[in-house]
């Protein structure tokens, strides 16, 4: 979970975009997309040998 702190001085703007490099650090919205539907371990274990088998190939 992203936590940011409101500074002193600090404006709304600044702060978005602290939570928003904070989101994208931390890989939130790409598990989102993972978990947004059910997908059965036979198919997880093929979606992840096949980025394996393209991270070997490159």
């Amino acid at each position: 979970m992203a936590d940011v702190r409101l500074g002193s001085g600090e404006s709304f703007e600044s702060l978005l975009r602290r939570f928003n490099r904070q989101v994208q650090h931390d890989n939130i919205l790409a598990e989102f997309r993972h978990r947004r539907f059910y997908e059965k371990p036979s198919e997880e274990r093929k979606r992840k040998e096949a980025i394996k088998r393209q991270k070997s190939s490159k």
